[in-house]
């Protein structure tokens, strides 16, 4: 089995940094990358090269087995054992042991001296019981063999509840080696992310954090209504028709079955559920179900069809290898960014088998709007958990307790629930790679007018007209048009008027003309519009449009608004309220 050179250059980076640096280096490759293959070389270097000897340790039995495997692949030869208590497994001599933590972490004189200790899936270490059992694990290896070294691998250089991993205080200190998520998908090592071509956000301010994360209770009960379940199933349904592997990621057990139940109704397909409750026999089928797998047939003879659909709880993130996943939907909000990436990155997979030519991702709860593309994710490196929790106070006994309390340990005060009626039932198409382009069509409801002059500028500075499309009820696009400028800006605005201007309407050579003789009516209305967006970059901006028929130029005489008594008419002066915009101009 031969490395990719990426591969190649991360094995090296490792070995580098072990020569030349005394703390411990982390490798960050994006999920489908082949980090198992740099495991394994490392673990058959370090072995026959330097006659030493490595343990690998996971969280989850399914990263064992899988780490194994590629070992064994990469280097038959080679003795594996496995010490894990969900495998039966208690190996302790070989030379590489591949290890549950949960099952070493107070055993480090049974398994003996290593030289190379590797962390796979490094992310998870973001509780303290984690950190706890490594510290503790790595202190008696040290006992044993003070020159022990470690490595870390992930595709997550943050931790799931926030902060960077490698920290000088930390258990692992610097990134030796990364490869770009956008990179690899660019060279044809990963599948394309694509969003859906529409755009709506979920907005859920009045969620509080605990941890790092938003509250599991209060985010079930945003997610897990009868309206917003419905339109996002019935949208999800009609979305995935073309698509053979559906992971949905939901906010809790009841909704997860909420959201199964409507999906199977929509689609007329059985939606699956995995969760914590799920016993390793039916979730091993389930999964082999969705993977394509041969499953035999129930007791009564009659066979179990592929799944199209699976939904999970906080299950399918880390160690969940299905390749034909070409659609994931997030039917839950997080305030993890590692999270974000470790659930969009179970569709990034290739997939030859089922000719899988990308993955669409369905964002119903704003996390690409919220933290960005994710190949543009940066993270706060300040370590949570510091610092004063937050605090509110009781209403009724003027108690101070902590903001997660949904009822006053005092005084049994209930606090009403969070709003949610900013959630959305659809799925927003912000780009989930920097750069992703996203042509929008709206229909337009009315269009309104007005001068604008940027603030503080000085008293001869070139005014534009600000036109706003409304596309919603309370939903406006905005464009500058610059009848003041010189150059291109100007003849980019002549062209502009005389796609719309009523014929014989003359060519405005000011913001406030411009204004008054499209107030007048002398504009074609538009119909629709074209907005593009991209990823990562601030502005949207208006492409195309559908004009309605152009006016007609009325006759010298008609009683009609002369530009000198034209005032503007936007939409806050008629009630609606619109988003703020900033003041330059997006040209």
């Amino acid at each position: 089995m031969e490395l990719r050179n990426y591969q190649k250059a991360a094995v090296n980076a490792v070995y580098e940094h072990l020569r030349t640096r005394d703390d411990n280096p982390c490798v960050v490759c994006p999920t489908g990358c082949g980090k198992s293959l740099i495991l394994a070389q490392i673990a058959k270097d370090a072995v026959q090269k330097w006659n030493g000897r490595v343990l690998v340790l996971a969280h989850v039995k399914e990263l064992l087995e899988q780490n194994a495997d590629k070992i064994r692949k990469l280097c038959p030869e080679l003795k594996i054992g496995i010490y894990s208590a969900g495998l039966k497994s208690r190996d302790t001599s070989e030379p590489v042991i591949v290890a549950g933590i949960q099952s070493v972490y107070d055993k480090a004189c049974d398994l003996g001296s290593f030289n190379v200790i590797i962390i796979d899936e490094c992310h998870l270490l973001n509780s303290d019981s984690d950190d706890s059992m490594y510290k503790s694990f790595l202190a008696d290896m040290k006992i044993i063999n003070p020159r022990v070294r470690l490595i870390g691998l992930t595709a997550t250089p943050f931790r799931l509840k926030g902060g960077l991993i490698c920290q000088p205080d930390n258990l692992l200190n610097e990134v030796c080696y990364e490869a770009g998520l956008k990179e690899m998908i660019q060279q044809g090592y990963l599948s394309p992310l694509v969003s859906k071509a529409g755009r709506a956000e979920a907005k859920l301010d009045n969620l509080h954090i605990r941890g790092g994360e938003f509250i599991a209770d209060e985010i079930s009960s945003a997610m897990d209504t009868e309206e917003l379940v419905s339109s996002a199933c019935r949208e999800i349904v009609e979305l995935t028709r073309d698509r053979k592997s559906v992971l949905i990621f939901t906010a809790s057990v009841e909704h997860c079955q909420h959201v199964a139940e409507k999906i199977t109704a929509y689609s007329g397909k059985e939606c699956a559920v995995v969760t914590g409750n799920t016993s390793p026999g039916e979730r091993a089928e389930i999964i082999a179900r969705f993977k394509g797998e041969f499953v035999p047939d129930d007791l009564f003879g009659t066979p179990k069809p592929p799944l199209k659909f699976l939904a999970n709880v906080n299950v399918l993130t880390t160690g969940f290898d299905a390749p034909g996943t070409d659609c994931v939907v997030l039917l839950r909000p997080t305030n993890s960014a590692g999270l974000l990436v470790q659930m969009i990155g179970r569709g990034t997979r290739l997939s030859p088998a089922t000719q899988k030519s990308n993955c669409l991702v369905l964002d119903y709860g704003g996390n690409i709007l919220r933290h960005g593309p994710v190949d543009m994710i940066v993270v706060n490196d300040k370590t949570p958990g510091k610092g004063d929790a937050p605090a509110k106070k009781c209403p009724q006994c003027l108690a101070l307790i902590h903001a997660a309390h949904q009822k006053c340990p005092e005084c049994g005060y209930e606090f009403p629930p969070p709003e949610t009626s900013n959630l959305s039932g659809t799925a927003s198409s912000a780009g989930v790679l920097s750069g992703q382009v996203d042509y929008t069509d709206y229909g337009v409801r009315n269009t309104y007018y007005a001068v604008h002059e940027k603030r503080y500028a000085d008293p001869g500075t070139p005014k534009t007209m600000r036109v706003d499309y409304q596309v919603g009820f309370n939903d406006f696009k905005s464009e500058w048009v610059c009848p003041e400028h010189t150059g291109y800006a100007r003849g980019k605005f002549e062209k502009w008027w005389r796609e719309r201007a009523a014929l014989g309407c003359p060519i405005p050579t000011t913001a406030r003309e411009a204004v008054a003789l499209a107030n007048e009516g002398l504009l074609a209305d538009p119909e629709s519009i074209t907005v593009k967006t991209v990823a990562g970059e601030k502005f949207e901006r208006i492409t195309g449009w559908r004009l309605k028929e152009r006016p007609v130029m009325r006759e010298s005489g008609d009683d009609s608004t002369e530009a000198s008594d034209w005032h503007s008419n936007s939409p806050e002066d008629i009630g609606f309220k619109t988003e703020p915009i900033d003041d330059e101009i997006p040209f």
